[in-house]
């Protein structure tokens, strides 16, 4: 594990912060960051909390940091479909019907789906069944031709966005998992060009286009995440809201539901 100077070095550079700056954002000496980076001072658990709090760093990633320090672990973690969380899943799936007509969904931090409102259903129907078994990865989904790929149209600008997104969170999040299904299913290869970049249509937002019922839909979509959560799993879920980009998508979805 390293101890919790090390751990603390570590996020501290992939913040790309100082000594100094981790200093004055904690509110302590450049002098304690030191010492405590070198393991010449032992941190308090709060020191460590306060330290973690202000390099960004995960819940699940804060109990390490406690345990190499010598602390028990602060955050649980419990299922979102346990009796623990009853009230956040209200909550969420409260979010997830009042987004209807439109499609929504709640993934982790490896992006397997947890929850999906009724208006998802209709883009699953075609999806060879061997993808739709629990674990259903929302990657995996729409990149594979057996899933949502054979659907998309524009199947190279959603593979980079999703590269992006993901590359984003290794960079901030490390997870070993995470790191394999990109390599997988996310890696240029060898004659794309690395990072291209994508030239939207308008200057607002790069939509999705999905083809379906003989009909072209365009999407754009938001993230929603929880508020100061105290438990890992709600530290690491998150809601993805898809909204029709043009009049033509917003009426299919309103003739759905009629």
């Amino acid at each position: 594990m390293g101890t919790v100077g090390e751990l603390l070095r570590q996020w501290r550079h992939r913040r790309g912060l100082s000594q100094l700056d981790l200093a004055i954002a904690a509110d302590v000496s450049a002098r304690h960051v030191s010492l405590v980076e070198t393991g010449k001072s032992r941190p308090s658990a709060e020191m460590v909390l306060r330290l973690a709090a202000q390099l960004d760093v995960p819940l699940r990633d804060r109990n390490r940091l406690l345990l190499a320090a010598g602390f028990a672990p602060r955050y649980t973690e419990r299922p979102l479909d346990g009796d623990g969380l009853s009230a956040a899943r209200d909550a969420v799936g409260r979010v997830l019907r009042a987004h209807e007509p439109y499609p929504a969904l709640v993934f982790d931090r490896r992006w397997n789906i947890l929850m999906t409102n009724r208006a998802v259903d209709p883009f699953f129907a075609g999806v060879a069944p061997d993808l739709l078994r629990p674990p259903v990865n929302l990657v995996r989904l729409g990149l594979d031709p057996s899933g949502l790929a054979s659907y998309v149209v524009n199947l190279a600008d959603v593979r980079a966005m999703f590269r992006s997104r993901v590359r984003r969170q290794l960079a901030t999040h490390p997870d070993a998992e995470l790191t394999a299904l990109y390599e997988e299913l996310l890696a240029p290869s060898s004659d794309e060009e690395d990072g291209r970049s994508i030239e939207p249509e308008s200057d607002v937002v790069i939509p999705m286009v999905i083809r379906i019922d003989g009909r072209e839909l365009r999407l754009f979509s938001t993230i929603t995440t929880f508020g100061t959560p105290m438990d890992i799993t709600l530290d690491e879920v998150a809601i993805e809201s898809y909204y029709p980009a043009d009049a033509e998508s917003a009426a299919y979805f309103t003739e759905a539901r009629s």
